[in-house]
């Protein structure tokens, strides 16, 4: 991922294994790290299991938030692209009922969003 495209508030793939290194911490006895993206600071981790959330707050990075999301709980979610020569695409997710997206992430251009998709589609429907 290029520093433009982070500051841009787009998602690169990162290396799973250095998530799963990373923050093995998190995930409970089988449960596997499946992709992650990064964003300057925070990521976003699909595990075989659930949705994982890092946001790092503050300059110093003195703060972390882990959200956790299980995919049961999720309702819907949609990807949006506007063609081959767009720079990003974006990934909504809602959570339960909720009106509007819970979740809104974009994605740079390296990352296959159709693979974002079959992973959710696997876990949720």
């Amino acid at each position: 991922m290029g520093l433009l495209s982070g500051l841009m508030g787009n998602a690169g793939e990162a290396d799973s294994e250095k998530l799963q290194e990373e923050y093995q911490e998190l995930l409970i006895e089988g449960e596997d790290i499946e992709i992650g993206f990064q964003l300057i600071r925070d990521v976003f981790i699909f595990t075989n299991k659930r949705l994982i959330l890092v946001n790092k707050q503050g300059v110093t990075v003195n703060k972390v938030e882990y959200l956790s999301i299980a995919y049961n709980s999720i309702s819907r979610f949609s990807i949006e692209s506007t063609g081959h020569f767009d720079l990003e695409a974006e990934l909504k997710i809602w959570i339960s009922s909720e009106q509007m997206p819970s979740v809104t992430k974009e994605f740079n251009k390296k990352v296959n969003i159709y693979k974002v998709q079959q992973l959710l589609a696997q876990y949720v429907l």
